[in-house]
């Protein structure tokens, strides 16, 4: 970095008196200072500061290239600021950090927290439903919120959802003089902080969060009996073995519950589905699960509906494959990727065992009954037999 046009500058309440030399000579000899209102009117940067424009966009900083200019954002700007999506623009040698401590970092010392034990999100700009794979009982989670309305609207959905007597702290303008830091119970706040800024931490309490082991109830999901079943769901996805950042194409997903709990071990999933009440559910699910930014929905039938997504690292097809589809599936998939299919119909049992032959992988047959009633007694209930193949390409 022998001499950076762009220098990305964290700043806190503390205004000036928080910022380190190195930031405060930056500032002094940039042009042009962009930030937020509030940043800007900390920084006192007067006739050279430019407002970040409403949506956020990363050009009017670009069109700066070469001039001595400054970013302002709050705290750490690479944890849920501005600095990332700056930085991705621009070559190495052309910026320069200084970051301060971020909310999240003053929020748990506040709150004498381990913050490597906390969930820590950006709600300002995303749903709630993102704290749901978060929540549990004893966990503690802090959340970037908008303002104090935001806050009194997150206890609401906590309560609604069961956690009413979770404890929920607020705490406004962290680092500064007029900090403020109040706990409640988030089944009576109120929502009357009257601070712009706002964090919220929470030590949840109260219902039970979702488990984290494969094979989640049926009854979590919105569906019209085209789910693959909890015990079978739970097969499928150890065969597909999903890793943190890998992408699936789980075609004809039905519910979309392969999806859902593949993006619950931090993956990201393509739906493939045929039918628009079918897709109308997937939808409602991953939002439901708060999976919505990491789980896409394609409306369209495999393979035609394939062409043109990024390739997986797994694929899952719970059924309707044929010799046709196979083909045009497996041949352009890359070496490594692993493929899981289920069969109940003796027609594409067939074709599987002709696949398995073929390809090698393994090929296993699974035969489950329940319990139910029989007159005054019980007796086991068979369900269809389902057929899987699992292989690598």
């Amino acid at each position: 970095m022998a001499d950076p046009w762009l220098t990305i500058i964290g700043i806190g309440e503390d205004g000036l008196a928080g910022l380190s030399e190195a930031s405060r000579k930056a500032l002094n000899d940039a042009e042009t200072v962009f930030g937020g209102e509030r940043h800007l009117a900390l920084a006192g940067v007067g006739s050279r500061s430019r407002p970040w424009p409403v949506p956020f966009d990363a050009n009017v900083v670009l069109s700066c290239r070469g001039r001595p200019t400054a970013v302002l954002a709050s705290g750490d700007p690479f944890w849920h600021g501005a600095g990332a999506g700056l930085a991705e623009k621009l070559d190495a040698g052309e910026w320069i950090a200084h970051s301060a401590p971020s909310t999240f970092s003053l929020a748990a010392a506040r709150l004498g927290w381990h913050l490597e034990g906390v969930a820590c999100l950006g709600l300002h700009a995303a749903p709630f439903e993102r704290l749901v794979p978060h929540l549990a009982q004893g966990a503690r989670i802090i959340c970037l919120v908008r303002d104090g309305k935001a806050a009194g609207d997150l206890a609401k959905w906590l309560s609604e959802r069961g956690w009413g007597a979770s404890a929920f702290w607020t705490l406004a303008a962290l680092g500064g003089p007029r900090e403020g830091i109040a706990e409640h119970r988030a089944g009576e706040f109120t929502g009357d902080v009257t601070a712009n800024l706002v964090a919220v931490a929470i030590e949840a309490k109260g219902a039970q969060g979702i488990p984290r082991s494969s094979g989640l109830p049926d009854d979590l999901f919105v569906h019209d009996g085209q789910i693959t079943k909890r015990p079978v769901r739970a097969l499928a996805l150890s065969a597909l073995a999903a890793r943190p950042g890998e992408r699936l194409w789980d075609i004809g997903a039905g519910s979309g519950s392969i999806s859902v709990e593949w993006a619950l071990c931090g993956g990201t999933a393509i739906a493939i589905e045929a039918r628009e009440d079918r897709v109308a559910n997937i939808r409602k699910n991953a939002a439901a699960f708060g999976l919505a930014h990491v789980i896409s929905v394609v409306s369209g039938r495999a393979p035609e509906a394939l062409a043109g997504l990024e390739a997986p690292d797994a694929v899952f097809i719970g059924g309707g494959l044929d010799h046709a589809m196979f083909d045009a599936i497996w041949s352009p998939l890359a070496p490594g990727t692993r493929l899981v299919a289920h069969a109940v119909t003796l027609e594409t049992d067939a074709l599987l065992g002709e696949l398995h032959q073929r390809h090698g992988g393994e090929l296993m047959r699974v035969e489950i009954a329940h319990a139910a009633p029989l007159g005054r007694y019980r007796s086991w209930e068979a369900a269809r037999p389902v057929v899987q193949w699992s292989a690598v390409r």
